[in-house]
């Protein structure tokens, strides 16, 4: 036996065992850690893994299979017009409003289909970054000051991280671009068929997700009392392109919504009735319920369908068995360490906020690596920041967080390492968290 090649498994195994043997089980605050770590992981499976990343799996595998290379390549490739590529990239955050792991499907199906590193990274950024919601949410919760800051910051950064990014690894830009030249031209259907189609998709993604206001009046509550009937709409117009685009039997089509149309149908009357059927309707988890039959039918009907029906659905379940694991351990992971909004880990909230008062390098340094592995689901860093404010966390930190925060996460971290390895993630994370740290700084000695 070659000892030499056998330490690692020793190590493994030894740190294992002194991990246990000294493991106080009967510390309050560890038992709370663990707690909270299977509570964050359960609070993010109920709200963000149907209504988010399942349509943000479908889209990805749609542009893995139905949008060319050659077009990938043409409008946010390497050596695609800088204004068009980065302008696209660095404001896509405002009309999709997704949270950090929500992106993460859509950048790696643009990055393999051929984007450049450099929109991809601005993608990847501006996606969790430049939510029009949360923004507004930021000007009226925290101050005028704060929300401007923020939707500057975020759409600057986008930019000048994507810059860098191609910048850092502009030797093996060209190599995409060389490849780039020897595609041959894409045929197939015309390209506004495939944009109506994917657009459909990310429609349903945008108000499946559409978060409940503060207020019960204004713009923003009228659409979400009326974002399942957009879902719906958007649904039929779905089935609609499925049928006229991509040659699917309209009775396929049919049968694979049909029974979530009908449980639709049926929940008024379910509902006055009574009984266990009006608690199961009027349950929070009743939209999940339908939108699950919905993906089941769709999933069926695609698996029983063409090649590229088929291409389709093996696509998005293949980013779905790479992403998912390694995101629900990285949310265990938040969980146990930083908590859930409101609850505490095995790191006292105390010490977050005593760590990021005034305006000092370190404050500014801690408030962005904070935030940096906290996870946000969409809106949630606004109440967060409210009360570290409170508590007398500095504006510039503040701003440092909520520049740093809604973009990354421990689970997101992860992810994106599968997709462009170790060096171009420790990069993009360095990057916005020094730049984070850099804008805290300059805003809290100006405000």
């Amino acid at each position: 036996m070659d000892w030499k090649k056998e330490y690692r498994p020793f190590i493994y195994i030894a740190g294992a065992f002194l991990v246990l043997f000294f493991l106080p089980i009967e510390s309050i605050r560890l038992q709370g850690a663990i707690v909270e770590a299977f509570a964050l992981a359960k609070w993010y499976a109920r709200e963000h893994v149907i209504l988010c990343l399942v349509p943000a799996f479908f889209i990805a595998g749609a542009i893995t299979v139905f949008v060319s290379q050659n077009s990938v390549m043409k409008y946010l490739g390497p050596a695609a017009n800088k204004v068009l590529a980065y302008g696209v990239a660095s404001t896509s955050g405002t009309i999709l409003a997704v949270c950090s792991c929500t992106v993460l499907p859509l950048f790696a199906g643009i990055y393999r289909m051929g984007a450049g590193l450099g929109p991809a990274a601005a993608f990847l950024y501006s996606g969790p970054a430049i939510n029009i919601l949360a923004i507004i949410l930021t000007a009226r919760i925290l101050g005028p000051e704060l929300g401007i800051a923020r939707a500057v910051g975020a759409i600057v950064f986008a930019v000048v991280i994507g810059l860098l990014m191609h910048l850092f690894f502009r030797r093996e830009e060209k190599v995409k671009v060389q490849a780039a030249t020897d595609l041959p031209d894409a045929g197939g259907r015309p390209l506004y068929q495939t944009v109506v189609f994917i657009g459909l998709q990310v429609g349903i993604l945008i108000f499946a997700t559409w978060a409940s206001p503060e207020g019960v009046t204004g713009l923003w509550a009228a659409i979400y009392g009326v974002k399942w009937p957009f879902v719906m709409l958007f649904t039929a117009g779905l089935g609609i392109v499925l049928i006229r685009y991509y040659s699917i039997n309209w009775w396929k089509v049919a049968l694979a919504f049909a029974p979530a149309a009908g449980i639709m149908a049926l929940a008024p009357i379910a509902s006055s009735a009574g009984g266990a059927m009006q608690g199961v309707v009027q349950s929070p988890l009743f939209p999940l319920l339908v939108f699950s039959v919905g993906v089941a039918g769709l999933s069926g009907t695609l698996a029983g369908g063409g090649s590229e029906s088929r291409y389709w659905l093996e696509s998005t379940w293949t980013l779905t068995r790479q992403i998912m694991p390694l995101l629900l351990a990285g949310v265990l992971v938040a969980g146990f360490f930083l908590g859930r909004p409101g609850h505490e880990g095995i790191i006292p909230s105390d010490w977050v906020a005593s760590a990021v008062g005034g305006n000092s390098l370190a404050a500014n340094l801690f408030a962005s690596v904070a935030g940096a592995f906290m996870y946000f689901a969409t809106l949630t860093e606004v109440p967060i920041l409210q009360g570290l404010l409170g508590a007398g966390m500095g504006k510039g930190p503040a701003l440092a967080l909520l520049l740093a925060g809604p973009a990354l996460s421990l689970p997101n971290m992860l992810v994106i390492r599968s997709i462009m390895g170790t060096r171009k993630t420790a990069t993009f994370v360095a990057l916005v968290v020094t730049m984070a740290t850099i804008s805290g700084m300059i805003f809290g000695s100006i405000t």
